[in-house]
């Protein structure tokens, strides 16, 4: 695989800044400050983002190496908003509170045509796996 252009780097690098800051910005606080309750979906799930922030630093050094965590991003707002967003949309039942979560989830359409998808496919899906033994 030749390597990737400067451009696409850095294109890379505002993807993981997007992440980091929005993530930070938003979940951090809300990690940090949080109240000794019963532990719920939410606390898990800020738990999740905020892990994602803070691995988002690593791909400003190492946009490449870090591919699978945007990948991960990409795939996990692609469910939400095929298996959640879309049907709640579809039966006409999207509130004020779920329309702005999902505002916030379609963030991801930004990311799509600046992932290096053919470095994906070639690093990911064609080839080699490592052994199992």
């Amino acid at each position: 695989m030749t390597e990737l252009p400067l451009w696409r780097l850095h294109a890379l690098r505002a993807c993981y800044l997007i992440m980091a800051v929005g993530l930070g910005v938003f979940v951090w606080p809300v990690v940090i400050s949080h109240l000794a309750a019963p532990l719920l979906g939410g606390a898990t799930a800020n738990s999740l983002l905020a892990g994602i922030g803070a691995l988002s630093i690593l791909g400003l050094f190492h946009p490449l190496r870090m591919l699978p965590l945007l990948l991960f991003e990409v795939t996990w707002k692609a469910i939400f908003l095929a298996f959640y967003a879309l049907p709640l949309w579809r039966s006409g039942s999207v509130d004020e509170a779920s329309l702005a979560n999902i505002q916030a989830v379609l963030v991801v359409v930004i990311f799509l045509p600046l992932i290096p998808w053919r470095h994906v496919w070639a690093t990911y899906l064609a080839s080699p796996a490592e052994r199992w033994r």
